[in-house]
């Protein structure tokens, strides 16, 4: 006989909504959680409640952030000339630990994708363009990852910016397609971001 316990049951079933985790990691972090004392369970509550509370978008680059602006958007010794533009504000972490990038940052919140109902007005492109209106950059890199998707939005962009008379690039592909930046390596991302071509 199957023995239910609803608690736990329930335990699993929300830790199982959390991508990347299966059935089998539920199970196990859950188990985990039973075996914590209740002061860590309240410490590790009020912790995932504070980053929920805290954790807001930059209203400039989009990024998250606990101060607004974001630290990125404030430090007056990062390069103004030079704006990245990533799909997910896990993206800017990723290249902010590879540690070469210096400039300042611009998050989409995605990738165009017709088969998801995701298009231009989705994504944060209007806010791009009033960045590109208001300061005077002179590189946009595309850091986009290498996906149909994020192919799809580097093409369209860079047919968008055309106007702007800026340098256009792309960090190399030395990621594999189909792969995502939050999962390269500090040395893969360095490579790639040393190897950016500019679009033609």
């Amino acid at each position: 006989m199957l023995i239910q316990i609803k608690a736990l049951t329930e335990l699993i079933g929300q830790l199982k909504k959390l991508p990347g985790i299966g059935p089998r990691s539920a199970e196990r972090i859950a188990y985990s959680i039973l075996n914590m004392t209740n002061e860590e369970v309240v410490a590790l509550s009020q912790t995932l409640l504070d980053a929920k509370e805290k954790i807001v978008k930059c209203p400039i680059c989009f990024s998250l952030t606990d101060e607004t602006p974001c630290k990125i958007c404030q430090d007056p010794f990062r390069d103004n000339k030079i704006l990245c533009v990533v799909e997910n504000p896990k993206d800017v972490i990723a290249l902010e630990k590879a540690g070469n990038f210096k400039g300042k940052y611009h998050v989409l919140e995605g990738s165009l994708s017709p088969g998801k109902n995701i298009g231009p007005e989705d994504l944060r492109i209007k806010e791009l363009l009033e960045r590109l209106d208001k300061e005077n950059y002179e590189e946009i890199v595309l850091a986009l990852n290498p996906s149909v998707e994020g192919e799809a939005t580097a093409m369209y962009l860079n047919k968008l910016l055309k106007p702007f008379a800026l340098k256009i690039t792309r960090i190399a592909h030395g990621l594999p397609i189909g792969g995502e930046l939050e999962f390269a390596d500090e040395m893969t991302l360095l490579y790639a971001f040393e190897d950016r071509k500019e679009i033609k």
